[in-house]
């Protein structure tokens, strides 16, 4: 059996997705499990000084990593997509339209599956996907988590701790 293989999206690949890369990837065990990111616009540079240092606070690996720009490729190959916000979503459906079933926002994801255990990781995405549309979605802020870039650090830590408890319910979700 493949690796399930989860890719996170957000703008630059700078903070909030590799944050959610690299706890998640330390919440889930290799080799069932491969965990990326990538970004709408990103540009191949390492993590600044100020995610980096709250991400390793936080437990995550920094080491190696490098902003990644998304490409049709990384989303046909995702099992599951998890956009930051509904535009990074959208922006990978774009790129891939049959994608549509796999890719959600991290927050949409979770309260989709609302502390449903599916069987398998895969399962879990086919039930969050049925699920979709049945009821009125939450405002975009809700399924969102916003974009620190620019903001000061207090901000970058909120914003981090905000994709840790995301992070968390996901990794119950895919790893029961």
């Amino acid at each position: 059996m493949t690796a399930f293989e989860v890719l996170f999206v957000c703008t630059g690949n700078l903070h909030r997705s590799p944050v959610a890369e690299r706890l998640l990837a330390a919440e889930l065990p290799e080799p069932d499990f491969r965990v990326r990111s990538a970004g709408t616009g990103a540009r191949p540079v390492p993590l600044d000084a100020v995610t980096s240092a709250i991400l390793h606070e936080l437990g995550g690996d920094v080491r190696g990593f490098t902003a990644r720009s998304l490409d049709v490729g990384q989303v046909e190959g995702a099992d599951l997509v998890l956009g930051l916000e509904r535009c990074h979503r959208e922006a990978a459906v774009r790129l891939s339209p049959l994608a549509l079933r796999r890719c959600f926002t991290l927050r949409e994801f979770n309260r989709l599956m609302d502390g449903t255990r599916a069987g398998t990781p895969r399962e879990a995405v086919r039930l969050a996907a049925s699920r979709r549309g049945a009821v009125v979605p939450p405002p975009d802020e809700t399924d969102g988590i916003a974009d620190p870039h620019g903001a000061p650090d207090g901000v970058h830590k909120a914003r981090a701790l905000e994709v840790r408890d995301a992070v968390r319910i996901l990794a119950g979700i895919l790893n029961p």
